[in-house]
């Protein structure tokens, strides 16, 4: 298991590049299963274990923003930090995902197009000819 340690932002599990389908149907490549010989051991190794209510559980896939992130950006500079967040008098539970960007050390505002600075177009494409 590949886990980094950041005095700024903990311990959490860095990406390998091999994705497990979710409970939800999506591939995702902090999700585990552990089926065999007829066990059903599941965990998010982006969240971890964590104490309820801010556990994880098969039902937060389904909302959850990581694949949709990890399908549109596979920088490998970008990190993924998650935690369970619970909304409207905490009777919903769902994945808050921020990112960081490795390369120039802050935080990512929006994680599917990515800082900005790690893959910058060629100015040809940015620039439209007059």
């Amino acid at each position: 298991m590949n886990l980094l340690k950041s005095p700024n932002l903990g311990t959490f599990f860095l990406e390998t590049g091999q994705r497990m389908r979710t409970p939800a149907g999506t591939e995702c490549p902090y999700f585990y299963g552990n089926y065999f010989r007829g066990r059903k051991n599941e965990e998010c190794r982006l969240i971890g274990e964590q104490r309820p209510p801010e556990n994880w559980t098969p039902d937060l896939c389904k909302t959850c923003p990581v694949p949709a992130i990890t399908r549109a950006n596979a920088c490998p500079n970008m990190i993924l930090i998650g935690k369970v967040e619970r909304k409207m008098l905490g009777l919903s539970r769902r994945v808050h995902v921020t990112a960081f960007c490795r390369l120039v050390q802050k935080e990512v505002q929006e994680p599917e197009i990515g800082c900005g600075h790690c893959h910058e177009f060629p100015k040809i494409v940015v620039d439209k000819p007059e």
